[in-house]
């Protein structure tokens, strides 16, 4: 049996985006699961000027026809794939809708990149789904194969009270899953940062650096880290622990090996937060590869 029983695909209402289509698509013809693909088109959404002029009808109708005509040849390939466009002003509640009716093991949808100063004022659905979604949510903005070759996991071992419960065993999990479906290597990175050793030294009006509680740090954190991987059998050469700022570092880790995917974990946020997003939101926006995010256990078990 494979990995994933039910696929949902958000496609593009613009049809100009392919990578998530083509990801959905090998993922489906590798486990045999069952892919359903839908299409939510907002009024204001319609930038096409072949389309503009048209009826609501008339639009959706283009639009299934073209959804038609890229999934022609995969029943006669054996996938069971539906399809459906949807007129609608609301696409982030008709999703978290699609996905509690059809209970998916997996939301894939072409990643959006907006710049900063929109992403602050107009949060696009992408960080939305990120925050929102109860299954986890893989983000294509480029598949250069159409399944991955290698799946890069970010854990973090610090301390448990600074932990958020399961969320390292759902990250490498879903990594796993992949990984196992799609007979890619599964790599293992924690990135951590030893600025808690920086302390003020007041007789020299500076801040100084404890060597011995740095090494100590580290040596705990490293612990922790090859705890994590072998409960989950991750080979010594596939685990990377790096020091350096997360986002900075996580990304420039994923170019360095050439990830085709970034798994990490995400969780809903509320004021400040929200605005200043998280650290799963802006790797979106720095990786060189593709993003799979998901919750941790608390979050799921509502779906």
């Amino acid at each position: 049996m494979g990995q994933y029983q039910r696929l949902l695909l958000i496609a593009d209402p613009d049809m100009r985006h392919y990578a998530a289509l083509q990801r959905a698509v090998a993922l489906a013809q590798a486990s045999g699961a069952a892919l359903h693909i839908a299409m939510f088109v907002q009024p204001l959404a319609v930038f096409d000027d072949n389309f503009q002029e048209l009826p609501r009808e008339g639009q959706l109708e283009k639009r299934r026809l073209w959804l038609q005509t890229e999934t022609a040849e995969l029943t006669a390939k054996g996938i069971q794939v539906t399809i459906e466009v949807v007129w609608n002003e609301h696409p982030l509640e008709e999703v978290l809708v699609h996905v509690a009716q059809l209970q998916p093991d997996l939301l894939l949808k072409d990643a959006q990149r907006e710049s900063a100063l929109k992403r602050v004022f107009i949060t696009p659905l992408d960080w939305h789904l990120l925050r929102e979604c109860p299954v986890p949510v893989h983000l294509l903005s480029a598949a250069g194969h159409p399944l991955p070759r290698k799946v890069l996991a970010a854990v973090d071992s610090a301390s448990p009270e600074t932990q958020i419960p399961g969320l390292n065993d759902q990250i490498i999990q879903a990594a796993t899953a992949l990984a196992l479906q799609c007979d890619a290597e599964l790599h293992l990175l924690n990135t951590y940062d030893l600025s808690p050793a920086i302390f003020w030294d007041g007789a020299a009006g500076a801040a100084a650096w404890s060597a011995d509680f740095a090494g100590e740090l580290r040596n705990s954190l490293h612990l922790a880290f090859n705890t994590l991987a072998d409960r989950y059998g991750v080979p010594s050469e596939r685990r990377h622990f790096v020091m350096g700022p997360a986002i900075n570092t996580i990304a420039e880790f994923a170019l360095k090996i050439q990830a085709d995917v970034l798994v990490m974990g995400t969780v809903q946020r509320h004021g400040l937060s929200t605005l200043l997003g998280s650290t799963t939101e802006y790797v979106l926006y720095q990786a060189p590869c593709n993003i799979l995010a998901v919750k941790p256990p608390a979050a799921t078990d509502a779906v």
